[in-house]
């Protein structure tokens, strides 16, 4: 699999899929209907310029559009429960074992490479996207790489690969 395919899929759990599916579900639904009454409501009541519950109702809505717009194209883009291959290459769906280089093999790091939206079912592991600038700068490589990566602040940190295992929640 190339780096830019990987990146294109959204690696979830069976569960995570069903809970995100349910919140679309629900947003799409009655939470919808709820900020359109707002909305209503709000425009019956005259002068929209100085009208705060109006601009309000439609912020919310603005916020609520690009939550569902969100969720759909994660879960057109999901890769459901496929547990990767055991093949110690890192990928979506991989729990990552590293450390920074010059660190002790006793200072190692676990997550789980895969949607933020995994975090609940990640049994308290941290969970890394693989858009994240560490989770796209190891996809694809292996136990034992060295691999360079720019972090947020723009300093260039270096990472060993201890290990990479499917992740079976």
């Amino acid at each position: 699999m190339t780096q830019a395919a990987a990146q294109g899929k959204v690696w979830l759990t069976q569960d995570a899929f069903d809970k995100l599916t349910h919140e679309l579900e629900d947003l799409k639904g009655p939470v919808r209907q709820e900020i359109i009454a707002r909305i209503s409501a709000a425009r019956d009541e005259g002068d929209l310029k100085e009208n705060g519950g109006y601009h309000a109702a439609r912020e919310e809505q603005g916020k609520l559009e690009g939550r569902i717009r969100q969720l759909e194209d994660m879960l057109l883009r999901a890769e459901v429960g496929e547990t990767p291959a055991d093949d110690g290459v890192v990928e979506p769906g991989m729990k990552v074992t590293y450390k920074f280089v010059g660190d002790s093999d006793d200072e190692v790091e676990t997550f789980l490479l895969g949607a933020r939206e995994m975090e609940d079912a990640a049994g308290g592991l941290k969970v890394y996207s693989p858009q994240s600038p560490l989770g796209s700068a190891i996809l694809g490589s292996t136990k034992g790489d060295t691999v360079t990566y720019e972090a947020p602040n723009g300093k260039s940190l270096q990472v060993v690969i201890m290990d990479a295992v499917p992740f079976t929640g």
